[in-house]
């Protein structure tokens, strides 16, 4: 079988939804953006690529994928969508390996898109009543008409199951700003990320910089912050202390190693294990810790393999349980943040991830790294990469 790798790896910068630069950017054109600069990157030529897989989240209104494969040229090119909830595009990632890993494809763009600014609204019916409901499916495990009050929160069941107190989450909520910002202003993230051309209140903008994070950001200012649900007893989760709703878009674009020989290209990395796993949906933000052992296993690895780890910061619980429960060291751990800074946008962070990751070892001149999170629903997906 043949070796998957990444011979570029690209993301919009992130923005915050529905007030940020990138509130009238449709999922489409975010998509078309990162699709046609991987591409670029690659050296690859449009018609060597074989597929483009992209996650999406809640309604896309249809298979996004293929409309931004048509809308950046790609007319020969059919599209695949995903949707794993969070962990969507490392579900991307993943089909794209396993299709190029199995002879099926040489060649294949994947990530994620998510516009949550500009989402549109699921309508249901609820059964006996004639009006709509908006939002979630009534039916949907854990959010609203969960018949488990312990199901109200992922953040929270996590920090109650790995005894997680309010100080630790907001320690590395504050640890995550400080560590985004100082990678945005030495310009760590430059190699990654393509700028967006938009029009904001009628002035064009060059969008090239996150501006999800928050400067200034003190424990003290975290510790104010009110609890998310203050009716519920020592509930502890905070706009703070989890993760932003955001606009952004990332692609890789995957190769056999083939192939990449074949046309002289440097990869970034090699895809080496995916995994995904189900748990109770109440124990959701667990997934991002469980799946970790299971994408070890498969890729031969141990803890103590690994050079990099980005768990994402869904809600800050979900790191600290994975160092806690599974003996990661922390400095290896979101070294440029994840969620509670930089951002969460849905379908594309396991992208995003990725990206950054995958960079960050081509600095380094190779190693291991991990990037895990948790999904809606009751999920987990890792993607290990080395290089």
């Amino acid at each position: 079988m043949s070796s998957a790798v990444i011979v570029s790896a690209v993301r919009t910068p992130i923005a915050t939804s529905f007030k940020g630069t990138l509130r009238d950017t449709s999922a489409e054109e975010l998509a078309t953006v990162v699709l046609k600069a991987a591409i670029a990157r690659s050296a690859l030529a449009p018609e060597d690529i074989d597929d483009v897989i992209l996650a999406e989240e809640l309604a896309g209104g249809g298979d996004i994928a293929r409309y931004a494969a048509v809308a950046a040229g790609l007319i020969g090119v059919p599209g695949q969508s995903v949707n794993r909830h969070c962990a969507g595009s490392l579900a991307a990632v993943g089909n794209a390996a396993g299709s190029i890993a199995a002879g099926m494809d040489r060649a294949v763009v994947a990530g994620g898109t998510h516009a949550a600014s500009m989402n549109p609204g699921l309508s249901w019916r609820v059964p006996g009543s004639a009006e709509p409901r908006i939002g979630y499916h009534p039916t949907f495990p854990y959010y609203e008409g969960a018949t488990d009050d312990v199901a109200v929160s992922v953040g929270w069941n996590t920090a109650r199951e790995a005894s997680i107190s309010r100080a630790e989450m907001d320690a590395w909520a504050k640890r995550s700003q400080d560590r985004a910002i100082s990678a945005i202003d030495a310009g760590v993230f430059a190699d990654e990320i393509v700028p967006v051309d938009v029009v904001v209140d009628g002035t064009p903008t060059r969008f090239a910089v996150d501006e999800h994070p928050r400067r200034g950001s003190t424990l003290e200012k975290l510790a104010s912050l009110k609890p998310l649900r203050p009716g519920i007893e020592g509930f502890s989760i905070t706009a703070g202390n989890a993760s932003g709703v955001n606009d952004a878009a990332s692609a890789l674009v995957l190769t056999s190693a083939e192939l990449a020989a074949e046309r002289g290209l440097a990869p970034l990395a090699r895809v080496r294990a995916w995994a995904a796993i189900g748990v109770a949906p109440h124990r959701t933000g667990m997934g991002g810790v469980e799946v970790i052992p299971l994408v070890l296993k498969r890729a031969g690895l141990s803890v103590a393999d690994v050079d990099l780890w980005e768990i994402n910061e869904a809600f800050a619980p979900v790191p600290i349980a994975a160092c806690k429960l599974l003996g990661l060291d922390e400095e290896k751990v979101n070294i440029y943040g994840s969620g509670c800074s930089l951002g969460h946008p849905v379908a594309a962070s396991g992208a995003r991830m990725l990206t950054t990751l995958a960079h960050e070892l081509r600095r380094r001149g190779g190693g291991v790294a991990v990037a895990a999170m948790c999904a809606a629903g009751g999920q987990g997906g890792a993607v290990v990469i080395e290089a």
